[in-house]
Formats: C-alpha cells, sequence, structure tokens
C-alpha cells in the first residue's frame, strides 16, 4: 500500500544516490580508529550517532525516501565486503581514499582525476564467498530509526569486474566469466536477505558503464585485448541476474563519470550506448547523471522503454552552488521533448560523498539541494 511514508517507488519523482556527506565527527572517529587510538566499539557508537542524527534531518526535510549516508563506510565499493577472496581489493578500497581537510567551498571547483582501484586492478585469493552481510545489519539499523522507506545501496557486478585483476587470479578463476558468476551469487545472497527483512528499495551503483564511452577507458580495454562490446554485454546480463526474482523490491541503477572528491575521472554521452543500456537492463530507475555537457543531450532518453523512471541527475553533487527551480525546471522541458514527464524524475547527479573525504561542499549546501529538488517536482508534477 502507498503511503506518506510509503511512497510508490516505480513512480517516485524524487531520489537520492545513496551517500551523504560525513560531519566532522563521524570523520575524526575514523581516522582515531584507523590510528589505533579507539577501538571498533567507539568507531560504531560514532556511526550509530551520526546515522540517527542524519535520518532525522532527511525526516525533517520531508523527504520520501532515506538513507543511513553510507555513513559505515570509507567509498561507496565497500558495500562489497566481507566476501572471502577479496581482502587485497578491500585494503585498497579503504586505505586510497583519505580523510581531506575541507577546503574553501568558495573556490572549489570540479576537475578531472583517476581512480586508483581502477589503475590499479586487485586480484582475489580465494573462491568468492559471503561471511557476512554488512548491508542487512545496515537496513535494519536504519529502517528501525524510521517509518519512511530505506533505500540501501550495493555496488554493480559490472564495476566489480572492472576492478578485478583477471590475469593474476587465474590459479582461482581460470576465465572471467567464473569470477562474475561468483560475484553475481554472492550479491543475490545479500538481496535475497535485504528483501526479507523487508528492504523495499536497493540501488545499484554503475558508475563502470561510462567506461563503454570513456576514449581513455576503451583504449584501456583495447591493450588488455578486451572486447567493450562484449564486456558491457555480459555485465547487463550479470546485473540483471543480481536483481532477478524479488517481486516486492524496487530496483534503480546510478550511472555516472566518476564522483570521488569532486573529481569527474570519464567522459562521453550517452548517446553510444543508450540503447543497449537502457532497454537492456530490468532495473525499474535509471538514475542518470546529467548536470553537465559530458553527460550530452537528452536526445539518448528515447530509447527509455515504457514502464521505466529515468531520474534526472540535474542537481550536481560536486559544486555548492544551489541551483534554482526554474533552471531545473527548463531542463526538465527539454528532457521531455524525447521521453514523457510520466517517465520523469530528479535528482542530485551523484552521491554527496562517494568517500569518506566528501565532496567540496558544506553540509547545509547539501540539504539546501535537496529541498530545491522537492521545490522543483512540486512544481513540475505536483
Amino acid at each position: 500500500m502507498t503511503t506518506a511514508s510509503q511512497p510508490d517507488l516505480k513512480t517516485l519523482r524524487v531520489d537520492q544516490v545513496g551517500s551523504l556527506l560525513r560531519p566532522q565527527t563521524l570523520k575524526e572517529a575514523f581516522a582515531r580508529y584507523s590510528a589505533g587510538a579507539i577501538k571498533e566499539e567507539e568507531l560504531r557508537k560514532a556511526q550509530d550517532d551520526a546515522i540517527r542524527e542524519v535520518i532525522a534531518t532527511q525526516e525533517a526535510h520531508h523527504l520520501p525516501v532515506v538513507v543511513d549516508g553510507e555513513f559505515r563506510r570509507t567509498s561507496f565499493m565497500e558495500s562489497f565486503s566481507v566476501v572471502t577472496g577479496v581482502e587485497e581489493w578491500q585494503t585498497g578500497v579503504k586505505t586510497y581514499h583519505q580523510i581531506l581537510a575541507r577546503k574553501d567551498t568558495n573556490e572549489a571547483t570540479s576537475h578531472k582525476g583517476q581512480d586508483p582501484i581502477l589503475l590499479n586492478r586487485k586480484r582475489v585469493t580465494a573462491k568468492l564467498k559471503l561471511l557476512r552481510n554488512g548491508l542487512l545489519d545496515d537496513f535494519r539499523f536504519a529502517q528501525g530509526l524510521t517509518d519512511r522507506t530505506v533505500k540501501v545501496t550495493l555496488i554493480s557486478a559490472d564495476r566489480i569486474t572492472q576492478c578485478f585483476d583477471s590475469e593474476n587470479s587465474k590459479s582461482i578463476y581460470p576465465t572471467v566469466d567464473e569470477f562474475v558468476a561468483d560475484v553475481v551469487s554472492v550479491e543475490r545472497q545479500m538481496i535475497a536477505q535485504l528483501a526479507g527483512a523487508g528492504c523495499r528499495y536497493v540501488g545499484i551503483d554503475g558508475p563502470g558503464y561510462t567506461a563503454y564511452v570513456d576514449p581513455d577507458s576503451l583504449a584501456a580495454m583495447g591493450a588488455r585485448r578486451e572486447n567493450p562490446t562484449a564486456n558491457m554485454a555480459r555485465s547487463i546480463k550479470a546485473d540483471n541476474e543480481v536483481i532477478a526474482g524479488y517481486p516486492g523490491v524496487t530496483f534503480g541503477i546510478h550511472i555516472c563519470r566518476g564522483n570521488r572528491q569532486s573529481m569527474w575521472h570519464r567522459e562521453g554521452t550517452y548517446d553510444d550506448i543508450a540503447e543497449k543500456l537502457f532497454n537492456g537492463l530490468d532495473h525499474q530507475r535509471l538514475l542518470l547523471e546529467y548536470d553537465t555537457e559530458r553527460a550530452g543531450s537528452f536526445e539518448a532518453l528515447r530509447f527509455v522503454p515504457k514502464g521505466k523512471i529515468a531520474v534526472l541527475g540535474l542537481i550536481t553533487t560536486k559544486v555548492g552552488r544551489v541551483e534554482s527551480t526554474d533552471e531545473l525546471r527548463r531542463r526538465i522541458d527539454k528532457a521531455t521533448r524525447y521521453l514523457s514527464l510520466e517517465q520523469l524524475a530528479i535528482s542530485p547527479q551523484c552521491g554527496f560523498a562517494s568517500s569518506i573525504g566528501g565532496n567540496l561542499l558544506t553540509e547545509e549546501e547539501q540539504f539546501r539541494k535537496l529541498e530545491i529538488m522537492l521545490e522543483t517536482a512540486a512544481k513540475v508534477w505536483g
């Protein structure tokens, strides 16, 4: 049943990707834990306190779907953790994200950077096996704090595969297909447990799909003698297998060009992959980065099939300037030239803190952007 606290997720006109800026007290707790100054129990308490506060703040801003901000993670990629075989990969995820000093947000600009985890792919050391579903613990805690829908985020099979050093893992997985099959199996276990606990919305982070239009990424695939078309087809199949068979759960997939500490690391419009991607993915909600010209025009939206919602990521999370409702309404109007208003929604273009350092804006600016999102949606859809 659809209620004020349990909205219809398939037609929801607003969304958020998942991560929020960590408060300074939480970042300090992570730093102290990393240095051995506090125990895990103390870090857990700091996380609990920060999550209670951020969910209450989201409720106060009348957000229909809330998140825990990924406050238990140092990186969005830690969602695939406590899994046998990926210890080296998880260590890399946790160490390359440093807790940076906040820059003057008035001077902050988004710029291109490299993503180290993609440049230094990690081998696996054993067959993948789920040891503990941290997402289940995260969901239960967050849902216990609110009657609103709690969204949980999980890294896509595509992105995991792009971080996998297949050449140095052949003793464990002779082929990439065998590795991907086990990734799917582990993620299905995670989602089955979430669904069983009452989770209604799972967001899949799929930033890897822009690799198939980015010149540097395509060149790297060529150097490894990989076929980008075959890679993308395998990834779409795997990401669909991950979410198949959960009728009570709505799935969104988020596609962007990089977001670590306000940096981006890929270019290329959706046009060359839109038909295969938008029609191929089975996710009900497509959360698409659209805050800069790097995404291209809205013309690619013509490939979004009936029954899916394209969530336009028009609100940038990379800098503090707050968009106006007028400019957002104008862009939505342009999008309706290619896709009906009933198949559109609006959101920030990405999370506000894909890693613990966070993007170059303030918490006040972050929530003002979410307010503008709600105000715009009310004016456009009523």
